[in-house]
């Protein structure tokens, strides 16, 4: 690809990343914020101190505009990185169309970037986790995510390199395996975070995380399918079509 081309699909990246980030900013609201109004709730009334501390920034605020901002501006973000992947993927991983290559990036992004990380760190609302280990756990979150992101490239490689002597399927049954087990030993030696107060709601943590697995399906999902649509028209433009031919008046 030229850079022309190469530029053209990063701004389209980041136009889809957008629109998947408005998606995914209703998912979180509607599903997300009432679990964490509980959890603040929760927390202030098992707050050792009970002292009124004045808010920064008001919960109305952070639900709102600091929520739109903060999903709006991973959606832009992360869509022009998927965009530069895209343009090296492309053809690279089998002879799939622009729409469906940007679909299989996309679920590969969902499952190397949040789905094995969460798995193994799932996300809490507020009220879950010691304050004084939050760096701890961030950096094993990353140390994850990177790993992973890491692994599937890896797969993505032995799979390629393994199709000419086993062929395309058992090539990828074998490149899915690796990736399973080298993702269940880094799930086995990386320390283990367990620090749900014993007497907070299991529903009320159960529904958060779901909605944060809904938010980025909606985020991720939504972003194959319109960056796909730009990609396709901008690298396989339809022909224009050719207005009919005036009728000619057969001779008397």
């Amino acid at each position: 690809m030229n850079s022309a081309i190469v530029r053209n699909l990063l701004v389209r990246g980041m136009l889809a990343g957008l629109a998947a980030g408005v998606l995914a900013l209703v998912v979180a609201y509607f599903l997300g914020e009432p679990s964490v109004d509980t959890a603040i709730g929760f927390e202030e009334s098992h707050a050792a101190a009970h002292e009124h501390e004045v808010e920064l920034v008001s919960r109305s605020l952070q639900s709102t505009a600091g929520l739109a901002t903060g999903v709006l501006i991973y959606g832009v973000a992360f869509g022009g990185i998927a965009a530069l992947a895209y343009c090296f993927a492309l053809g690279r991983v089998g002879r799939f169309t622009q729409r469906a290559t940007a679909l299989l990036l996309s679920g590969c992004a969902l499952l190397a970037v949040y789905v094995v990380p969460f798995l193994k760190y799932p996300a809490n609302p507020p009220a879950v986790g010691d304050p004084d280990t939050i760096g701890k756990r961030t950096t094993l979150y990353f140390l994850m995510m990177v790993l992973s992101v890491l692994l599937a490239v890896a797969a993505t490689l032995l799979g390629k390199r393994l199709a000419p002597q086993l062929g395309t399927w058992y090539a990828t049954v074998v490149a899915v395996a690796a990736f399973v087990l080298v993702t269940g030993l880094a799930y086995a030696f990386l320390p283990v975070v367990n620090e749900v107060p014993a007497d907070f709601p299991a529903a009320v943590l159960w529904r958060f995380r779901l909605s944060a697995l809904a938010m980025q399906i909606t985020l991720w999902g939504a972003f194959g399918l319109v960056f796909g649509e730009l990609a396709q028209r901008l690298l396989s433009p339809e022909p224009a079509k050719s207005a009919p031919a005036p009728a000619v008046a057969a001779p008397n």
